[in-house]
């Protein structure tokens, strides 16, 4: 029982973390129409601005000059090098491949700086635990869920209550009516390329916390765990992206966790495990869990 407890909690933070990252694409395509394949490389970005920083402005001044300019970059990157005039639905399969080169580039100057190191985010969980009931459990992972859960909140309500959100929303259903009606096209996709910037740097925080070692070269790849949740819910469904990602994050925990069980599908396999899962049921949902029939297929 204490191993379920266990693992159920790590598959709860771990999918609250995935949540930020999911939301991320799935704001950026619902815009623009863009897969953001340079969002795992913007994480990476936000992780490495806290690391360098946190010496000099503390965790908390660190956490607040890098999610703003992560957000500044990736709104920077989306208006300067993937728009060109008005949004155009039909380019958004080149812009796609574009962020993929974006993505090299960023990734090849972090790691640059950051060689074989392991960066502390100086993050004021440290290796502290509590006991809850018969399960230990990271204070990281607690913040991870609580965090997650504010900030997730926060969103939905952006999404619901503000002009920008109807905007978004509008501009998701389509596109040229929306431009008719008066919405500032431009200006929806990049405040959503900047959110999802914000998101991103957010997540790298507990990405890297105890028990994970720090910040490393490789650390943006994780953030390529949430692509299979945002596709889980459907694209254009932030409460499915929240859905998939707390279903990625408990197949993954509890894979990891009964690996002496699963042996016979090969060491590792918990890295794996979220594609699979992915792959199973577009099999059957191909729109997603979520998605709305008609969308296109992803």
């Amino acid at each position: 029982m204490t191993g379920l407890l266990d693992n159920l909690l790590s598959g709860l933070a771990l999918g609250s973390v995935y949540a930020l990252v999911a939301l991320g694409f799935v704001v950026i395509f619902k815009a623009s129409g863009v897969l953001n394949f340079a969002h795992g490389s913007l994480l990476l970005l936000g992780g490495y601005l806290i690391a360098v920083l946190h010496d000099d402005l503390g965790f908390a001044g660190a956490l607040a000059l890098a999610v703003v300019v992560t957000a500044a970059v990736a709104g920077a990157l989306d208006r300067f090098l993937l728009q060109r005039g008005e949004p155009d639905p039909h380019a958004a399969h080149v812009q796609t491949i574009v962020t993929i080169g974006i993505d090299i580039i960023l990734v090849t100057d972090l790691s640059r700086r950051i060689g074989g190191d392991l960066l502390s985010l100086g993050d004021p969980w440290g290796d502290s635990v509590h006991d809850l009931g018969p399960v230990t459990v990271a204070d990281s992972r607690l913040a991870a869920i609580v965090v997650s859960a504010v900030v997730i909140g926060a969103v939905f309500a952006l999404f619901r209550y503000t002009a920008w959100g109807l905007s978004l929303r509008a501009a998701a259903e389509d596109l040229e009516a929306a431009s008719l009606m008066g919405v500032r096209l431009v200006r929806v996709r990049t405040l959503a390329w900047c959110l999802a910037g914000a998101l991103a740097a957010l997540a790298a925080v507990f990405l890297v916390a105890f028990p994970a070692p720090g910040l490393e070269r490789t650390t943006g790849q994780i953030a390529l765990k949430a692509f299979p949740a945002a596709i889980l819910g459907g694209m254009t469904s932030p409460g499915g992206a929240l859905a998939g990602s707390v279903l990625i994050g408990l197949t993954e925990a509890f894979v990891v966790g009964y690996q002496s069980e699963l042996h016979v599908l090969g060491e590792g396999f918990g890295d794996v495990a979220p594609y699979a899962v992915m792959v199973l049921v577009l099999l059957v949902r191909p729109t997603g869990l979520f998605g709305a029939r008609g969308a296109a297929r992803v």
